[in-house]
């Protein structure tokens, strides 16, 4: 049973990291829903590396982009390569700093399901708003090559607003570059690579903390992580392959709708809730 839940979270894990629609706020609700049988230390770690296997999808699929010491490249290639990974390093500074100082304090305070709800909703709101405000813009940068170092740290600050559970760490990085004029297939893209570093990062610290808890970790709980990153990474490679498709033809007004029943959805759900269930 415990397996098929493991699956169940690697599922949800795998479709909402990549669509701006909150990867952690899923993961807080569904568990809500189908708790693990497992110690709370593990609960907490589990939910932010379980992203490691939908981190291992966008290397596989971008490998050969994302590589500068490709053989198939050329000398220009590569420092082309070379440029955007330091546009990637500027890009995360903001969320990583933050992230780092107040990590404690928002599992504290934020990690609740009105948050989630709240952030559901204005992220809605904030996409249905900014599509129909670029519908007829023609956006300033077309690729992700072209995006240069200073909107790169300004997307990076819109990625630590995905710090907030529910607010979704892709679906702020592409709002943020729809807004500073970069197209949607592009900051997409680009929020993609973020996610390389910014997961590794938020699960090294994950794993640090369980560690220092000195709470051991029972065989069991190790089929679960692996199963769910494994669940995570094949859901990953669909998701992506979909996503990067659909944005081609389509804005993320959808997206912004979900987003709005679903927060209300939720608000309405602990507001029924008897105290203590």
């Amino acid at each position: 049973m415990e397996i098929l839940k493991a699956i169940l979270f690697g599922v949800v894990e795998g479709v909402t990291e990549w669509l701006p629609i909150s990867s952690t706020g899923h993961l807080i609700l569904l568990d809500e829903l189908v708790k693990l049988d497992v110690s709370a230390e593990f609960a907490s770690m589990f939910d932010v590396v379980i992203q490691l296997g939908a981190i291992l999808a966008v290397i596989v699929l971008f490998f050969h982009k994302l590589n500068p010491f490709s053989p198939r490249k050329n000398k220009k290639q590569r420092h082309n390569t070379i440029v955007l990974w330091l546009k990637i390093v500027v890009s995360i500074l903001p969320s990583g700093i933050i992230g780092v100082l107040l990590d404690d304090w928002m599992d504290a305070h934020l990690y609740n399901s009105f948050v989630v709800a709240l952030a559901l909703i204005v992220y809605g709101v904030a996409f249905i708003y900014v599509e129909r405000r670029n519908a007829d813009r023609t956006p300033r940068i077309a690729k992700v090559d072209a995006i240069d170092y200073r909107t790169a740290l300004y997307i990076g600050c819109f990625q630590a607003l995905s710090l907030i559970p529910g607010t979704s760490r892709s679906g702020s990085t592409i709002l943020g570059g729809i807004l500073l004029g970069v197209s949607r297939g592009a900051a997409a893209e680009f929020s993609f690579f973020m996610a390389i570093p910014t997961m590794l990062g938020a699960s090294a610290i994950k794993v640090l903390k369980f560690l220092l808890s000195g709470v051991a970790m029972a065989p069991q709980e190790l089929g679960i992580l692996l199963v769910g990153c494994a669940v995570s990474f094949a859901v990953s490679l669909v998701v992506i392959k979909g996503l990067m498709a659909y944005v081609r033809k389509h804005s993320f007004s959808a997206f912004g709708v979900y987003r709005i029943i679903l927060g209300a959805a939720v608000l309405l759900y602990f507001a029924l809730k008897p105290a203590g269930a």
